[in-house]
């Protein structure tokens, strides 16, 4: 009867079933893992089953993402890009921005993303009136929470010099305390993210048929990554609606998780679904809420100010709110994740998450805290008592470098995306990327947590909080399908888990560390079947 089904059996130089944990050979039927063992015994117990042989390669479990935003980077590749590793300078910058307006017609907006002023340099509205002229015009910053807008762009959205700030927001100002054309927190985000918005926006969406193509774009490029499974940890209607539009296609073929974000929630609730709701390849796991504000944009609430300054960041949900809102989704029993930088996020958000367990006691619930950055021994314990579950940044060490210190100091970098110090607390710790606003790269996040040495500097930031190569595998994998409550069947190649796996050319726990990030990806694989192969 076995071999009614059709049988392949995978094997190669190295068979990474679990990080650290070789084996010979795996069988896959179907979309899951029959079996794993030596080659020959596998060949024996299935007789007619192909052998796909990779060689001198590494076979590892796929690597899971359990923050980034695949809504967001499908609206992002349909306008400009604006990162510094797209333009290297402010003059191309502007050159892009100014080649983008032409090309628009009366009463279309100019959007560009991932603008990085640490790398790139100072943008004010007045650099982009003279780029975009009345073109109505937003670039957001690769944190992607804080924007720059033309004049243009700010008249449109009916922000003027008298104009008061949402709560949770921010107007810029410069030295004669006149708008510069930075909009901060919610003042970017309710107008530019359909996800969080609450009011009405002038900017017209993308189409349905628009986002499906930078889905396609986007799935490519993870794929090509070696991602085969990702949560997208802000999810609106409009995106579950173009991601349920591309499996019914069946162009899904990365397996996404949704965290839908807290101010949909009560349309959710009206439909009775939550965490759990779906199948392999699309399924709801929970909240998405807010605290503060970004590490990359110096928006995070902190105990201390920001080096060289008197400010601490910016708490965008009110404290009532916040309780109010995670008590609710406690209640539904139902995951909650919020996002919490700073240290005094995060210890605002343990008080809720503790109120919400005393009040309502749900063994076996446990909610996360995205990016978690800032910690000490005091917030390890709360969240050890709570099992909270940590998903930080990977990639940040690498991607900002010595910036990080200039902005924190050098004690506080050490107690930053602290993966050591979640690893000996017994604390669960998920690889995640927040792209668009870091590097997606698995690969890049490993060389990043295990060396913690900046990618264009060299500076070696947070030494202390360095992990092994093969703690960093299974914190991207393992650890991450744990965050998302799917830890039964995905982050191992193990008999019953789904069969979704990497092929690189070199094995990774064998590296060098420096050259994690240069690893070649061969082939991504979910549900044993191939979804992406390097062109030869």
């Amino acid at each position: 009867m076995i071999d009614e089904v059709p049988v392949t059996i995978f094997t190669a130089r190295t068979v990474h079933a679990q990080a650290g944990r070789p084996v010979e050979a795996f069988a896959v039927t179907g979309e899951r893992i029959g079996a794993v063992g030596e080659l020959a015994g596998l060949r024996e117990r299935y007789p007619a089953a192909a052998v796909r042989d990779f060689g001198p390669a590494t076979v590892v479990p796929g690597f899971h993402d359990a923050h980034m935003h695949i809504g967001l980077t499908a609206e992002d590749l349909l306008h400009l890009d604006l990162s510094h590793a797209a333009v290297g300078s402010m003059d191309n910058l502007l050159a892009t921005v100014r080649e983008g307006a032409r090309a628009k017609g009366p009463g279309e907006w100019l959007r560009g993303a991932r603008f990085d002023d640490a790398k790139t340099g100072r943008l004010t509205r007045h650099e982009l009136d003279a780029a975009a002229g009345d073109v109505p015009t937003i670039v957001t910053h690769v944190a992607a929470h804080w924007g720059v807008a033309n004049s243009a762009a700010l008249r449109e959205l009916g922000y003027h010099e008298d104009s008061e700030p949402p709560a949770g927001g921010e107007f810029g100002r410069d030295a004669d305390n006149r708008l510069d054309g930075r909009l901060v927190e919610r003042a970017l985000l309710d107008v530019l993210y359909p996800a969080t918005s609450r009011t009405e926006s002038p900017i017209r969406p993308s189409s349905p048929e628009e986002r499906l193509v930078g889905l396609r774009r986007a799935t490519e490029m993870f794929h090509a990554a070696g991602l085969t499974s990702i949560c997208d940890a802000l999810a609106s209607p409009a995106d579950i609606a173009l991601l349920r539009r591309a499996q019914r296609a069946g162009e899904l073929t990365l397996r996404t998780s949704l965290l839908v974000a807290v101010d949909h929630y009560a349309k959710v609730r009206e439909l009775g679904v939550g965490s759990g709701f779906g199948d392999d390849r699309l399924r709801i796991i929970g909240v998405k809420g807010f605290v503060d504000g970004a590490i990359g944009g110096r928006t995070c609430l902190l105990s201390e100010p920001f080096c060289d300054s008197d400010y601490r960041g910016i708490q965008i949900t009110d404290t009532e709110e916040l309780h109010r809102s995670i008590a609710q989704v406690h209640a539904d029993g139902n995951q909650m994740a919020v996002h919490a930088n700073g240290d005094q996020a995060i210890r605002l958000l343990l008080d809720a998450y503790e109120e919400a367990a005393h009040t309502n006691p749900r063994p076996g619930l446990r909610h996360r805290i995205e990016h978690c950055t800032l910690i000490d021994e005091e917030i390890l314990r709360r969240m050890r008592a709570l099992d909270a579950i940590a998903v930080p940044f990977a990639g940040y060490p690498a991607y900002h470098g010595g910036a990080l210190e200039s902005w924190y100091g050098p004690e506080r970098t050490s107690r930053m995306f602290a993966h050591r110090s979640f690893l000996d607390a017994g604390i669960t710790v998920a690889g995640s990327s927040d792209y668009p606003c870091g590097p997606f790269e698995p690969l890049l996040g490993l060389q990043s947590m295990v060396t913690r040495r900046g990618m264009d500097d060299g500076i070696t930031v947070g030494a202390a909080q360095r992990v092994t190569a093969a703690e960093a595998l299974e914190i991207y994998t393992v650890g991450s399908a744990e965050a998302c409550g799917e830890a039964g069947r995905k982050g191992r190649l193990a008999p019953g888990y789904l069969a979704d796996f990497v092929v690189l050319d070199r094995d990774p726990l064998a590296a060098d560390p420096e050259d994690l990030a240069a690893v070649p990806v061969a082939h991504t694989y979910v549900g044993g079947t191939p979804v992406w192969s390097r062109q030869t």
